[in-house]
């Protein structure tokens, strides 16, 4: 069993749409990024190349390279599972913390787990989705921006 940890975070601008573990959130702005800057799913990747010793989402897909401009961050994600699958791992389970000030996020985490899920080709209940705000202290708090922290676990395939 590897342990692996991510954390994310972009600035909210107008003119982009909100996604966040795949899901298009209603929102007045979005997410800053080269992609599509969906914080929960850059989090996941960077906990699954730690748990397997890849580095960083930033290494594996630069930003800057019109290859991954605009890109759905489930795409890169499922890249990156195939290579944990290449090194003879599983995803056992993952764990994300969303922290946001606004919009509430709870009655879309249901579907982000399941999003997540699919791609990470393991069941909805070895995926936690959860959204807390940061009590309006620091850059979330005045809602610049969105952060998320997740933590993944791998396994040899098979066990």
């Amino acid at each position: 069993m590897r342990v692996g940890c991510g954390y994310d975070s972009h600035r909210l601008v107008a003119g982009r749409r909100l996604v966040l573990g795949g899901v298009d959130i209603p929102f007045e702005r979005g997410l800053d990024g080269w992609s599509d800057a969906d914080v929960l799913t850059h989090a996941v990747i960077d906990a699954l190349c730690g748990a397997v010793g890849l580095g960083d989402i930033g290494t594996l897909f630069p930003p800057g390279d019109p290859r991954y401009q605009g890109v759905s961050s489930l795409r890169l994600l499922e890249t990156v599972v195939g290579m944990v699958r290449e090194r003879n791992m599983s995803v056992v389970n993952v764990d994300v913390t969303v922290l946001a000030e606004e919009p509430r996020l709870s009655p879309y985490a249901a579907e982000m787990r399941r999003r997540l899920a699919d791609v990470l080709r393991i069941a909805d209940d070895c995926v936690s989705v959860k959204a807390k705000t940061n009590e309006r202290m620091g850059f979330v708090g005045r809602g610049e921006g969105i952060a998320a922290f997740a933590v993944a676990s791998v396994a040899l395939a098979g066990m």
